[in-house]
């Protein structure tokens, strides 16, 4: 029986970056709001405080278009350890799905 690999789906995209710092570190950088106004302003959020929180491991925020049609996604910030001391981060962006129309993401080959 062959395989096939699934397709992400359309509407999401998920990015992975290895980071040469703890994942004390790295939470402190994403759940302190003077330290995440650096790297993710208060303006590109449709609310200021986190969706969901599971402390050390994962935060999630409702973003808003600056732009119409204004649609709203979730990303989320997952951290994982690895095993040399530093830390891997997932960031999984999600379209809302109460926005209206056809899903365009755009995805690096």
């Amino acid at each position: 029986m062959n395989k096939r690999a699934e397709q992400p789906p359309r509407d999401r995209l998920v990015l992975e970056y290895s980071l040469d710092a703890p994942p004390e570190k790295v939470w402190r950088a994403l759940s302190i709001p003077e330290l995440r106004e650096q790297w993710l302003p208060t303006g590109d959020l449709a609310q200021a405080e986190p969706l969901a929180t599971t402390p050390g491991e994962a935060v999630s925020y409702r973003l808003r278009d600056d732009q119409p049609p204004f649609r709203e996604s979730v990303v989320t910030l997952q951290i994982v350890p690895d095993a040399g001391g530093g830390s891997l981060l997932r960031i999984i962006h999600q379209l809302d799905a109460a926005n209206d129309g056809p899903t365009t993401v755009m995805r690096a080959a």
